[in-house]
């Protein structure tokens, strides 16, 4: 309130000052320049400059505000379109988040042809033209997304390897990250979707030649990276089994080698196991495949094993009974030893016996394969009736069950 009122008294005084030193000397000023003459007291003079300069200053101001104004005296200015840029970018992501693909492509494209680092919305652009179907523009976007930030290509390249794949074109992919990957050798991300395309691939050998690099890298953690070896190899020793067929005569050698370059504890993995003595017995060399599971059985039991165990017919048939019988002590209750149990001693022409192993499984486990193998033998026997019934079971829980008869009209 003080310093309101010493400022009016300040302007009073300064305003008498002035009225006075106008009245006592009032001045004179004359201009001539050829024919033009003007003259007036000082003070007016002084007047008029005080005003050209204000009007000259208003006039400025009034310009820098018509260019940087918010819409009201300039719709198309730059900071209402920056407002419509970042408006189409939050829409846009909100559409590709929310699955409105159509959407999302016309406003991602809008937010990146204003944005100075418009890689994101370019991305997301490409990926929602790739859900609607439209692959040439989205491969489009990716192209311009590259164009407009060159140093990024790692990124673009890995979303257009990944649309790749939804494609289908797995080998297009393949391309793609092939050479990021002698670009960005040890890149996880590039090793990461490498390992994933050529699983889909079915490329197990250039895996199995990748595996070293991912292990090193550390891309999977240790239950995926061993999941991900157990596949590969299992892969490698079927192709490898395949091999030994297509050689004419049926050849181990193939088969031998793949398994011989696996670690030991490898080849005592249940899987890779498996895979090995299946192909064994796929190539004939059913007594090869028996030693090597009966070894295996000896170290743990698995019932995948003994399975497979009941279905091969060693050098000795008595004796590999007798091994699955000393199993019988610790697991009496195994529906799948018992029924292994009763395909050995139909090896070894144990007909009550077989039958008997086959009754006790199907108390544990009523099976459509336990069944079929015992109406089989029923049948052999003369038991018609009870073969067919059983039939009829297996056809139940194979999921085959025969349509009701018509019922007779009367």
């Amino acid at each position: 309130m003080i310093r309101a009122v010493l400022l009016l008294v300040l302007v009073v005084a300064a305003a008498t000052a002035l009225g006075l030193a106008i009245a006592e000397h009032s001045g004179y000023v004359l201009i001539a320049w050829k024919g033009l003459r003007y003259e007036s007291s000082l003070w007016v003079f002084l007047f008029l400059i005080a005003f050209v300069l204000l009007a000259i200053w208003t006039l400025r101001w009034l310009v820098r505000l018509l260019l940087a104004s918010g819409g009201l005296l300039n719709p198309w200015s730059r900071r209402q379109r920056g407002r419509r840029l970042q408006l189409a970018a939050d829409k846009g992501l909100m559409d590709l988040i929310e699955g409105r693909w159509e959407r999302a492509v016309r406003h991602l494209r809008l937010a990146a042809e204003g944005e100075r680092q418009p890689l994101m919305f370019y991305l997301g652009a490409a990926r929602a033209a790739s859900r609607l179907g439209r692959r040439e523009e989205s491969e489009e976007l990716l192209e311009r997304a590259l164009r407009r930030q060159p140093q990024a290509e790692l990124a673009v390249a890995l979303t257009h390897a990944e649309l790749q794949r939804e494609w289908g074109d797995l080998n297009g992919a393949l391309d793609t990250l092939q050479a990021m990957r002698e670009r960005h050798p040890r890149h996880h991300l590039v090793l990461e979707q490498l390992q994933r395309t050529l699983a889909e691939h079915g490329d197990w050998a250039a895996l199995l030649d990748l595996l070293p690099e991912l292990r090193k890298s550390k891309v999977l953690d240790g239950e995926a990276l061993v999941e991900l070896e157990r596949k590969v190899w299992t892969a490698r020793l079927q192709h490898a089994g395949e091999s030994g067929m297509d050689q004419g005569e049926l050849s181990l050698q193939p088969l031998t080698a793949a398994w011989q370059s696996l670690s030991s504890s490898q080849r005592q993995d249940v899987d890779l196991l498996l895979a090995y003595t299946a192909q064994l017995r796929a190539l004939g060399a059913q007594e090869e495949a028996e030693e090597v599971l009966r070894k295996a059985l000896k170290q743990g039991y698995d019932a995948r094993l003994i399975r497979l165990y009941g279905q091969l017919r060693g050098r000795d048939p008595v004796r590999q009974l007798q091994t699955a019988e000393g199993l019988l002590k610790q697991h009496p209750q195994d529906p799948i030893l018992l029924l292994s149990l009763g395909r050995l001693c139909l090896q070894n022409e144990l007909w009550g016996k077989a039958r008997e192993y086959f009754e006790v499984s199907l108390e544990f486990s009523r099976s459509a394969e336990t069944c079929a193998e015992l109406a089989r033998l029923l049948a052999s026997q003369g038991d018609i009736e009870g073969s067919n019934r059983l039939m009829q079971e297996m056809q139940v829980l194979q999921g085959q069950r025969l349509p009701q008869l018509p019922q007779p009209s009367h």
